[in-house]
């Protein structure tokens, strides 16, 4: 008759062992403190500067994080919420590329782009895009059909679109500073302008653009307020190029722009892309000065400078996207930031 009392002890013993062997494996507390992790986050974010209590950033919601790199000048970036991705424009290597939300993955949404800069989207969820190449607004349909907006401005080709928006009426608003053709690098040839540096406001059903603003060196980046009385336009000319820098609003009235006025100074530094949010704040990147100083500003509706976000890297533009258009999205040079916010974005869809 087989002992089972000596395979029971056998049994325990090869428990032992094994349990012993799987413990010895586990890291110890010392050994987890002492591991190499890498570069970690730490809360709060030291680069995230709150100036005033209008700053709407809660420590609790994380800090600045680097969701794709690898690319050459990134700008243009638009959220598709009903999508969960965002399209941005990198520049120099005349494409654009979709970075999915849910996966953070990287491909190509559509190359060549014919060096597409400037995104946003039109009430129907439509892509609208500056193209420096070509010199044109277009308007991707439903159906992935281009449709060209603008080319020409009273016989003239356009300089170099740079960035739009559209109102709610359907009216798209869009700047001509020629940034895209002044060299190789960002369109295939450097070409002489043909227009003044304008900034125009295209009619939904007639297609015909008048100029609303003409008194820009160099009009760049552009957003409503929420309630789209008031248009935010940045110069973006700047020291290097002997002009201002700064960020200029206006009172729209109905078709046109009034009481033009200067709403915050850049210094010696410069911005580019600017968003608004729900609160009236304004978001914009902030560059091309002090090192230190590179990254994202925001402004109470009054112009007081209340919060800074400093990047590793120069910005161009940003907006605003996730479920809740509460995460705050950044194209840095040749990378894409993101912070979570205790605030929501303005621009719709």
């Amino acid at each position: 008759m087989k002992d089972r009392s000596a395979d029971a002890t056998q049994m325990n013993r090869r428990t032992f062992v094994h349990s012993t062997l799987a413990l010895a494996a586990l890291p110890t507390l010392a050994s987890a403190t002492s591991r190499d992790w890498g570069p970690l986050p730490h809360y709060p974010d030291a680069d995230i500067e709150a100036l005033d209590k209008r700053f709407r950033f809660d420590v609790h919601t994380g800090g600045i994080e680097r969701l794709a790199s690898g690319f050459r000048w990134c700008e243009g970036p638009v959220y598709f919420a009903d999508l969960r991705c965002l399209i941005f424009s990198d520049i120099p290597n005349d494409r654009m590329l979709r970075w999915n939300e849910e996966d953070g993955a990287v491909s190509v949404f559509r190359r060549p782009s014919n060096y597409a800069n400037g995104n946003t989207r039109d009430r129907e969820g439509r892509l609208i895009t500056c193209e420096h190449d070509t010199r044109r607004v277009t308007r991707t349909e439903h159906d992935g059909t281009i449709t060209v907006l603008i080319d020409r401005f009273e016989g003239k080709p356009l300089n170099a679109p740079n960035d739009v928006v559209v109102a709610a009426d359907g009216a798209v608003w869009f700047t001509d500073p020629g940034y895209g053709i002044q060299s190789n690098y960002e369109s295939s040839a450097e070409r002489p302008f043909e227009l003044p540096t304008n900034v125009y406001r295209l009619e939904p059903t007639s297609g015909r653009a008048t100029v609303v603003a003409g008194d820009f060196v160099r009009p760049n980046g552009l957003a409503f307020s929420p309630d789209e009385k008031q248009l935010y336009i940045v110069d973006s000319a700047g020291a290097a190029l002997g002009g201002p820098s700064h960020i200029r609003v206006f009172d729209v009235s109905g078709k046109r722009l009034t009481n033009n006025r200067v709403f915050a100074d850049m210094g010696k530094g410069s911005t580019d892309g600017i968003r608004t949010d729900v609160h009236g704040n304004v978001w914009c990147t902030y560059g091309w000065g002090d090192r230190q100083e590179d990254g994202v500003r925001c402004y109470a509706p009054n112009g007081d400078l209340i919060g800074k976000i400093h990047l590793p890297e120069t910005p161009g533009n940003l907006t605003f996207g996730g479920p809740k258009h509460n995460r705050l999205l950044v194209c840095a040079s040749t990378s894409i930031y993101s912070v979570y916010l205790n605030d929501t974005g303005a621009q719709r869809p």
